[in-house]
Formats: C-alpha cells, sequence, structure tokens
C-alpha cells in the first residue's frame, strides 16, 4: 500500500480521464492520494475532488510564485477551506526564486521603454525586493494558519534554501513541514530532520543525471520521507517526458529501495506510516 504525497489531479492535465487515472493508481497499489492546491480556485478544485473521492485528500494554499496572482486578501478564503474534514494540510506554500522578475527586466523591450527613465538595475532590484517579499509574507501567513488549525506544511523551496529555512525556523515544536520534490544534499535533509521536517522524493530520482537527489535518498532515516509524484510533471523512467500520474508513485517507491537496499514492501510500509502521521490520515 502506499501513498501519493503530492498530485494535482485539478490541473488540465487529468479532465478527460480522472476516474482512470485514480483506478489505475488503485491497481497499483497507490490507495491514497494527496491533491495540492496551488491558489484559492486550484484548492476549491482540490476539495471537490476529495469529496467526491473516497482515497483522495486536499491539501489547500497558496504557491509561492502565484502569491502576487492572488487577492492581498486570500487568508479569510484558505482559512475557510483549510476546516473541510477532508482537508490534510497547508500548502504548497513556500519560497521561489528560479524566475525573479529582473529577468523580464533584462529580457522585455516593452518593459524596458515604459521605465526607461529608471536604471535597469535599480528596476530590478525593486522589483525583485517586492516579489520576494510578498511570498515572505504568503509563506508567513500559510504558517501561521497552519499553527492555528493544527494542521502540517506542503512546502515547495527552490533556489531559496537560506529563506525559507529562516522563515521556517521560528515555527518549530508548533508544526510540521514536508519538503516536497527534495533535490537538496544529504547534510540538508539532516537539518531538515533535526527541525522536526520531512522530504519527500519524486521520480527525479529515477533521472540518470540525478545523483544528488539518490545519495540523499539512500541516507535520509526511515520515518523522515515520503514518496510523490508531484504529477503530472516528473515522470520517472521509463515514462519520462510524459504526462506523469499517481500510479507512478510505484516505480518512485521502487527506486528508492533500491538505493537503499530494501524491500518494496519495506519502502511502502515506512513512508506509508509517516504519511498517515504526517497528514493526519485515518
Amino acid at each position: 500500500m502506499l501513498i501519493d504525497t503530492h498530485a494535482h489531479l485539478d490541473y488540465p492535465d487529468f479532465a478527460e480521464d480522472l476516474d482512470a487515472v485514480i483506478e489505475r493508481a488503485r491497481t497499483d497499489g497507490v490507495t491514497r492520494i494527496l491533491t495540492i492546491g496551488t491558489g484559492i480556485e486550484s484548492s476549491r478544485r482540490a476539495v471537490s475532488l476529495a469529496e467526491r473521492h473516497t482515497g483522495v485528500f486536499a491539501v489547500v494554499g497558496v504557491h509561492p510564485t502565484n502569491v502576487q496572482d492572488e487577492p492581498a486578501d486570500f487568508l479569510p478564503a484558505l482559512r475557510e477551506l483549510a476546516q473541510h474534514p477532508k482537508v490534510a494540510a497547508i500548502g504548497e506554500t513556500g519560497i521561489d526564486y528560479h524566475h525573479l522578475p529582473s529577468e523580464a527586466f533584462s529580457s522585455s523591450p516593452a518593459i524596458a521603454a515604459l521605465q526607461a527613465d529608471v536604471p535597469e538595475d535599480a528596476q530590478s532590484a525593486v522589483a525583485d525586493g517586492a516579489y520576494k517579499a510578498a511570498q515572505a509574507d504568503a509563506f508567513r501567513a500559510q504558517l501561521d494558519l497552519a499553527a492555528e488549525l493544527g494542521l502540517n506544511v506542503v512546502i515547495h523551496q527552490r533556489e531559496a534554501w537560506d529563506d525559507t529555512i529562516d522563515l521556517l525556523r521560528p515555527y518549530t515544536g508548533r508544526l510540521r513541514g514536508v519538503f516536497h520534490c527534495f533535490g537538496n544534499l544529504p547534510e540538508q535533509a539532516a537539518a531538515v530532520a533535526e527541525m522536526g521536517h520531512l522530504v519527500s522524493f519524486t521520480g527525479i530520482v529515477t533521472f540518470k543525471n540525478a545523483a544528488l537527489v539518490r545519495e540523499t535518498a539512500s541516507h535520509v532515516a526511515d520515518d523522515g520521507y515520503m514518496v510523490e509524484t508531484d504529477c503530472p510533471y516528473l515522470a520517472p523512467a521509463p515514462h519520462r517526458g510524459k504526462r506523469c500520474e499517481p500510479a507512478y508513485t510505484r516505480l518512485v517507491a521502487e527506486k528508492v529501495a533500491a538505493l537503499r537496499g530494501i524491500s518494496l514492501e519495506e519502502v511502502a510500509a515506512a513512508t506509508t506510516r509517516t504519511a498517515e502521521g504526517f497528514f493526519r490520515l485515518a
């Protein structure tokens, strides 16, 4: 029995065959799926899916790269969604600096023309600062909400390790987080564990160029990790480049088992136990 702890079933990729997707997952031993919101409307769709499917649970939140697309007062709507009985956590939330606004300034003649009187470096600094501040405020607000409601948090971190850890540290002991799609060093996974948090591995562990992820998956504690697909993204080998789906959780778990020198059944038992505790699943 496996749990896909991070899927995006509300995405258009699954609009035509969702029932079949869920049935394929069950056939491959994936009995429960956490479908993750990336904004208020996405979170509403996640809750609706959880209502309609017994083995599906929702996680509700605002993704860091979507923060500036949401109303400034999104928190009351998120609080209401989070109190639904099939909501298992807050997220995904966090910090992402992979594409900063300064890239648009350097690549867009239209933006440059509109702000011709302002030095480009000043434009970039102001835009990047506002972008980072908005993400930090939204992350902190969602951490506060999770602590208030007694929920844990699904964390998205990309190229923003230090800021993410700094914002999360004051919540140590008040909530737990899982760093989904973990791709950092074993030492960083250990630091996460010391703070009481978890990591989660995707199909990236099957990629030939993912030695770092495989090393981390080999060394993390038995009760320190979960498995996920992040579908429709990151399909594991041999499906790389195609649509990912929850059934492929099994392929992720098989690879993790091989890396750790244990059986698939042992990985399934350990990750299921961890996920049930973290998401408070019955």
